[in-house]
């Protein structure tokens, strides 16, 4: 072969070894990832798994996310992903796996994010870090559930083909699958897609008038739905009449204008000819144990309404996946004509379940005039309006209180009622003399507005302190004062010391507490053991805990019950109300006519400062020298105009000193018919050492209960007055040079008697 031969050859060798190295192997497919919004939930995507982009700053959306670990389809996928720990709050690739439905979602809080409670849910998903194990390819695309066409025309329609958005692309029903030559991925175990299909017919049938709740009609009727009805078109989540309504735009939850309030339209009666329709395939799935519990919100509701004038058609929804907005209702006169009756019961809260709200099973109608006797007392109600309770939860919060006032018979000569509503602020609905009468509070209470804002349980306590419990709001003196709290979860602020200063001046504090915080959300409490630290005891007779707003209702009878047992009504006895005090006087020749008046002035200034009566504090005065003279016994003077002028007509005895002879006296005498809820206090007033021995006579009132006090003056024993004093004698015992300082000593005495009062256990 000639030169010239090879080198053609070999140059058209390296010619074809240099075009073909690059397809010597495949390169390795890039993987894109398509980017979501903050609000998109797993459920709208009909792929099994997928991965996505989130975008930043999602935790501020606070778009919902239902369970822990596996969530329910209707949730966040991002706020999912945040939530456990898969990204942060910048954003970040999110691997999403399909799964079947739970039996129950539990909620909490991780990673700044609270997810909510769901009793049950046909789809679930659990997300994990975007990285794809090794030979993997995702979709670059996602495929969407398509929303549910409007009734209008229904036996005609078609459902649209399934549509596929490009991260870089419009949506278009034309687009192409991605590729995915010589790798396994899987969308290949994906179910066919298919680019039309006829909607799911399914027989359905409407829920009789005058049956009593949607859920349990539709429950009684499973065997007899079928019979005697031929199919027609229904579209699960969707009404017959959804194309009446004009489109609106869901602009985000927000908290509404300040002085702007949230109204409700007026409810309408779940019984009208123009009843709800459920699909049957849907009623087969609820069962008795299906009740579902309300997750908890912590989000503002908006403010936005709509003008029920507004026509046009309704824009469709997919209600499966979607989780409606429940801040407004749509109600419309009866004017007979299909298009604009929508006659059926709110029930958009529970709709995003597939399911109806359960009604209390136990729950009787109340009667009309109640059935408690003997129950005069005054009764503060604090509600929860803050946003967290929700619009449904807080309608069951009145309808909890309207049956109380059914039950307790509000009246003069009963129990009275008043309401506080609290939120950042607390605001009084009506005060206690406002309503005379269970039959006027019953509109009024229904009437009540949600003001919304955190849940400031502390800052109400202390305006009720402040503010309710007064003459001019119709407090009565007479009857126990009442405080009942009803709170959401958990309070917003630090109550304990406010709760304090409420039980010191008499008023008894219980607690509501309605889906209280579990041991995961303790963390988040401002303040632990919140309810312990309120109530007036901590025996339990003051806190009730419902575990469910559902079974709130069913605790009526046991709520008044212990609001009208005015003998356990324990924190109605304050430190100024409760006692019997006996005065022990030292008469003798030492003191002289004008130091006996300053004596009985002293006296006059201690009992000026408390609530005199024979139910509240009973006064009785002892003056002794070598004698013992009972001046006045307890109750014999039942108010203080009288006590007061009693302890001024009280004459000077004279004579000698037998200060152990006049505390035995004084047990004898006074102590000895004393009350047995009243606190036994004696004040020992002596000038000089006593004649006769006042160690054994001091420690038989002490075992006897009896806190003595010891007040000496001028030449009185310091050792008799420390025998004689309650321990620790520098609480109990005092001295003071001259009878014209014993003023000096009034407000140390109060002090004294009433913080040790306060200070006794709360068990």
């Amino acid at each position: 072969m000639s030169r010239p031969t090879l080198t053609a050859v070999f140059v058209a060798f390296l010619l074809t070894s240099s075009v073909a190295k690059p397809n010597a192997k495949d390169k390795k497919p890039k993987q894109v990832v398509p980017a979501i919004e903050c609000d998109m939930r797993a459920g709208k995507i009909n792929l099994p798994e997928f991965i996505v982009k989130c975008p930043a700053k999602c935790r501020e959306t606070k778009e919902k996310v239902y369970g822990t670990g596996v969530f329910a389809s209707i949730s966040s996928i991002c706020n999912a992903a945040i939530h456990n720990g898969v990204i942060t709050n910048s954003g970040g690739k999110v691997i999403v796996m399909k799964m079947g439905g739970q039996a129950t979602y539990k909620g909490s809080f991780a990673n700044g994010v609270r997810s909510l409670s769901l009793p049950n849910w046909r789809d679930s998903f659990s997300v994990s870090v975007g990285k794809p194990k090794k030979g993997v390819i995702y979709p670059s695309t996602l495929i969407f559930v398509p929303s549910r066409p409007t009734a209008e025309n229904t036996a005609d329609h078609k459902d649209p083909p399934h549509s596929t958005v490009s991260p870089a692309t419009e949506p278009s029903s034309t687009a192409a699958p991605p590729t995915t030559t010589h790798v396994t991925t899987p969308i290949a175990t994906a179910p066919p897609i298919t680019t039309s299909a006829t909607p799911r017919v399914t027989v359905h049938k409407v829920r009789e008038a005058g049956r009593s709740h949607p859920y349990f009609s539709s429950v009684a009727r499973q065997s007899q739905s079928t019979k005697g009805k031929g199919p027609t078109q229904a579209f699960r989540g969707s009404s017959v009449y959804a194309n009446r309504f004009s489109s609106r735009t869901n602009t985000g939850v927000h908290r509404p204008e300040t002085g702007t309030p949230i109204r409700r339209q007026p409810h309408v009666s779940s019984a009208s000819v123009f009843s709800r329709v459920q699909p049957q395939s849907e009623r087969k799935q609820h069962t008795a144990q299906s009740n579902p519990t309300f997750a908890r919100r912590d989000w503002p509701h908006p403010a936005f309404s709509r003008p029920d004038g507004s026509s046009g058609t309704r824009r469709p929804t997919d209600s499966s996946y979607s989780v409606p907005n429940t801040s407004y209702k749509w109600n419309r006169m009866s004017t007979g004509d299909p298009t604009v009756l929508d006659p059926r019961p709110d029930n958009t809260e529970y709709e995003q379940y597939g399911q109806y709200p359960p009604e209390p099973e136990d729950h009787k109608p109340l009667s009309e005039t109640g059935h408690t006797k003997d129950c005069k007392v005054d009764i503060a109600f604090l509600m929860d309006g803050s946003w967290s309770i929700g619009k449904r939860r807080f309608k069951i919060q009145k309808d909890f209180l309207v049956d109380v006032s059914q039950v307790i018979n509000v009246g003069v000569a009963g129990p009275m009622m008043g309401i506080i509503q609290y939120g950042d602020d607390p605001v009084t609905e009506f005060s206690l003399k406002q309503f005379s009468s269970s039959k006027d509070l019953k509109p009024a209470i229904s009437k009540i507005v949600q003001k919304g804002g955190l849940s400031n349980v502390g800052k109400a306590l202390s305006y009720i302190n402040k503010n309710f419990f007064s003459d001019a709001n119709g407090n009565r003196g007479g009857a126990p004062n009442v405080a009942v709290v009803l709170v959401d979860g958990w309070p917003t602020d630090k109550l304990e010391e406010a709760s304090r200063l409420a039980r010191e001046s008499g008023i008894n504090i219980f607690f509501v507490t309605i889906e209280g915080p579990d041991e995961n959300e303790k963390q988040n409490v401002v303040e632990t053991n919140f309810v312990e630290k309120a109530v007036c005891r901590t025996n339990g007779f003051f806190s009730l805990p419902i575990t469910s707003w559902f079974a709130l209702r069913k605790e009526v009878q046991s709520l008044v019950k212990r609001v009208c047992d005015t003998d356990h009504l324990v924190c109605s006895k304050t430190c100024l109300n409760a006692n019997d005090i006996a005065f022990v006087i030292d008469g003798s020749s030492s003191v002289g006519t004008g130091n006996f008046r300053t004596v009985l002035q002293f006296v006059a200034n201690v009992t000026q400062e408390f609530e005199i009566s024979d139910t509240d504090t009973r006064v009785g005065i002892i003056q002794y020298t070598y004698e013992q003279r009972l001046e006045f016994a307890f109750g014999q003077h039942n108010n203080k105009a009288d006590l007061l002028n009693a302890i001024k007509r009280i004459n000077y005895w004279s004579g000698g000193t037998s200060t152990g002879a006049a505390i035995t006296y004084a047990a004898d005498q006074l102590f000895s018919k004393s009350k047995p809820n009243k606190r036994k206090i004696m004040i020992v007033i002596t000038d000089g050492r006593s004649y006769d021995d006042v160690r054994a006579p001091a420690l038989a009132v002490h075992h006897k209960g009896v806190i003595a006090y010891s007040i000496g003056i001028a030449w009185a024993a310091q050792d008799e007055l420390e025998y004689i004093a309650t321990d620790p004698d520098r609480e109990h015992s005092f001295f003071v040079d001259e009878f014209d300082n014993l003023y000096k000593y009034v407000p140390k005495i109060i002090h004294n008697i009433c913080n040790e009062f306060n200070s006794q256990p709360r068990n």
